[in-house]
């Protein structure tokens, strides 16, 4: 029996499907893995496939009851496993719908449990809307903001000052950063290795900088350093703490949707929408999923 770089055996390996989310076409979204069956496969070699797709994240379904629509979830970037993935999920759960049919299923992750209610739209594309764990949001230290902005090569005039820079949590930390413009958001070159640093240092999964439109309407990208990725087209964790740090601002007045566009400035555009109600932490992150050729 022969082996392959994934480190499992070639007689074993399992299918590795690839959607695009938070898209309609497969040009567009964010690239994620799928395995339907990683339950013979471990953490090594799960490390290993990811970084052989070479996508931001690959999830794998490692276990679940025979017969129902629950199922435990683990990510992985091309250099290390992160607890939440939000296109990653949706992803999945688009992946379950096309085989199980659409409706309810429940994810168990390394965040908490994460239930995702999955639908046929119009054109024959399935959707799904990821219900995130409770959110919160803290306002950055002066630390955290000047490493991150030196790493990014922004000055701090470069800011929205309406939108304050936080921490905020959806499943995985992200620092967030409004930028004064869109000019200031479409130039992204920042230090890839210095912003690794810090966010290793801080524990952060993405940089969410978002410019916003209008009130229900913000551009955003996300540096991925830490996943060995310069950046995501369309990051669902990051969109959930998005919702949370918004209700922290208490700019969820009442019961709001909220559309990010994203991955514009890479040529692969994606949509992600939010709801969000100031009673509730928990935000819920919509968006189409289709296969790649």
């Amino acid at each position: 029996m022969t082996s392959d770089p994934s480190g499992t055996d070639t007689l074993h390996r399992p299918e590795i499907l690839r959607y695009s989310a938070f898209t309609h076409d497969p040009a567009g979204g964010n690239p994620a893995g799928v395995v339907l069956d990683a339950s013979g496969l471990d953490e090594a070699a799960m490390l290993a496939v990811a970084a052989e797709v070479g996508y931001s994240e690959t999830a794998f379904v490692t276990g679940g009851a025979e017969g129902s629509r629950r199922f435990r979830v683990r990510y992985f970037s091309p250099l290390a496993e992160v607890a939440f993935c939000g296109h990653a999920t949706v992803a999945l759960a688009v992946a379950l719908a096309e085989r199980l049919g659409p409706g309810e299923i429940v994810l168990d992750t390394a965040a908490g449990e994460v239930p995702v209610a999955t639908r046929v739209d119009a054109d024959g594309t399935v959707s799904a809307t990821l219900t995130s764990v409770p959110t919160r949001s803290r306002t950055a230290l002066d630390s955290e903001l000047n490493a991150a902005l030196k790493a990014l090569g922004w000055a701090p005039e470069d800011l929205d000052p309406e939108l304050p820079p936080h921490v905020a949590f959806g499943g995985n930390d992200h620092l967030i950063l409004a930028a004064a413009s869109r000019e200031r958001l479409a130039d992204l070159d920042y230090d890839f290795d210095g912003l690794a640093e810090v966010m290793r240092a801080h524990g952060w999964t993405t940089l969410h900088l978002v410019w916003r439109e209008s009130p229900e309407l913000f551009h955003a990208r996300n540096p991925f350093p830490v996943g060995g990725v310069v950046e995501d087209p369309a990051t669902g964790a990051a969109a959930a703490a998005f919702g949370g740090y918004l209700r922290a601002l208490d700019l969820v007045p009442h019961p709001s949707r909220i559309t990010i566009r994203q991955g514009e400035d890479m040529g692969r555009p994606s949509v992600l929408r939010l709801d969000a109600t100031p009673e509730d932490t928990r935000v819920h992150v919509s968006g189409a999923a289709v296969p790649i050729p």
